[in-house]
């Protein structure tokens, strides 16, 4: 009536063996994920390059080179003019412009203007009239490539 169900004088342990443990790291999820990574960032890298959001007038006009990061005043439609991504009073224009452009060595500085194309005539004339008076030379305004009307 009784029934051995051990498997003999062991005890049940020899009919289970333990697998060997595998001392390898698998790297092929890690390359997975790096590589979905890399393609998000790719993807998403031009998209960051635009700081304040503008309609700018299109020209036929060849684009400057430049070696390093340009300075560029935005003035929006609102009239709200920034530097680089910040906003700045017209007030504190001038003396920040001297602190950064004395930082990396003079007024010889470049100066991208960006003005929507909508905004006012007499706000951007006024931004550089403001550059010119505070002895910046080399002032450019910003444009888009023309598009075939």
């Amino acid at each position: 009536m009784g029934m051995n169900m051990g498997g003999g004088s062991s005890g049940g342990r020899g009919r289970y063996r333990r697998a060997n443990v595998m001392a390898e790291i698998n790297v092929t999820p890690m390359v997975d994920v790096m590589l979905v990574l890399l393609i998000i960032f790719m993807v998403s890298a031009p998209l960051l390059t635009v700081g304040v959001p503008l309609d700018l007038p299109q020209t036929a006009a060849k684009s400057l080179d430049q070696d390093k990061e340009p300075l560029t005043l935005s003035v929006q439609l609102s009239g709200k003019v920034f530097l680089n991504n910040t906003e700045i009073a017209m007030d504190e224009l001038v003396p920040k412009l001297k602190a950064i452009t004395e930082a990396r060595g003079g007024l010889d500085e470049r100066i991208f203007v960006r003005g929507d194309t909508k905004v006012d005539y007499g706000t951007v004339m006024r931004v550089m009239g403001r550059l010119s008076a505070a002895g910046f030379k080399r002032v450019a305004l910003v444009t888009e490539v023309e598009q075939g009307n």
